[in-house]
């Protein structure tokens, strides 16, 4: 249901009771209670500025690596790929990025413009917000090694710039201040060559291709790698490659990844990741933690 009537002063598309499966990569998760698509970040504040404070936001890009469960999310789910898609070229070798910009769109860019460094954004599925948010990596490299800045913005629709040394980055991980989103950033870059960065972009693509299932419903690698090892090896060594629970089925060509093969539920996939970890857990010793986000409500809460 569309909210049509808007007599404020922001111009995006509210949606009320929007079902999540339309907008994560795993096609599952109930109903968010309002559903907000801003034109872009000076639309985004006065939304937030005019709305009820009190309403808990969830952010969302393409809805990869996420796990929305099916009693939905409740208050505001910002929906941040329909706005803020802008890339600029700021300096010689710094580059702007919003975070509604998928993160192959960036590496592109990066290398259309004789900069190294980015190549490794092909890899990572979902939006430059996301990879932000979760200091994503592939092949080596995690996003945050270059980022210079970003833009963040508070639940008040303010804009706040911060520096890196505001944050606490680690693998797949990162803390800032709380209450605040990303909106954009700065990221700092090499001077390279247009022919081998698009050449190293298309070996990557390739690459990722070839190892992951690609096409079809997942929501990219579901467990960290522990340190020293890999989710994938362990769980494939622990016989659980085509593990399922209901239609959640665990890939056989990458066992870091579960599938959606048709009329899946979000219960099904979240019990197939307790039931990866406990046969882990019981075989290895090895306690894997989820990569992917489990948010939102079950049924029976």
């Amino acid at each position: 249901m569309m909210m049509t009537d808007n007599k404020h002063g922001w111009n995006g598309v509210l949606l009320t009771d929007e079902p999540m499966s339309r907008h994560t990569s795993w096609r599952v998760g109930g109903a968010a209670d309002y559903f907000y698509q801003p034109l872009d970040i000076d639309d985004l504040a006065i939304f937030l500025r005019e709305s009820d404070p009190s309403l808990p936001l969830t952010w969302l890009g393409l809805g990869s690596n996420l796990l929305v469960r099916d009693g939905g999310i409740r208050g505001i789910v910002i929906h941040i790929l329909s706005g803020m898609k802008n890339i600029s070229l700021l300096e010689e070798t710094l580059v702007r990025v919003e975070v509604g910009v998928p993160s192959a769109r960036v590496a592109r860019f990066c290398a259309n413009s004789n900069l190294s460094g980015a190549e490794f954004l092909a890899g990572i599925p979902g939006l430059f917000g996301g990879a932000l948010t979760m200091n994503a990596g592939a092949f080596g490299d995690e996003t945050w090694q270059i980022v210079d800045s970003v833009e963040m913005m508070d639940r008040h629709g303010k804009r706040i710039q911060r520096s890196v040394d505001d944050f606490s980055v680690d693998y797949r991980s990162v803390h800032g201040p709380k209450n605040e989103w990303f909106v954009s950033a700065n990221i700092r870059l090499k001077p390279g060559r247009s022919t081998e960065s698009k050449s190293r972009v298309r070996d990557l693509l390739e690459k990722r291709n070839e190892s992951q299932p690609v096409g079809t419903a997942n929501a990219g690698s579901v467990f960290k790698n522990p340190p020293g090892d890999f989710a994938a090896r362990l769980i494939d060594s622990c016989g659980l490659k085509g593990s399922r629970k209901g239609s959640a089925v665990v890939s056989g060509k990458h066992a870091n990844f579960i599938i959606n093969t048709g009329g899946c539920s979000a219960a099904d996939i979240e019990s197939l990741i307790q039931h990866v970890q406990k046969t882990v857990a019981d075989k290895t010793g090895v306690e894997l933690q989820t990569e992917v986000h489990i948010i939102g409500e079950a049924v029976n809460d």
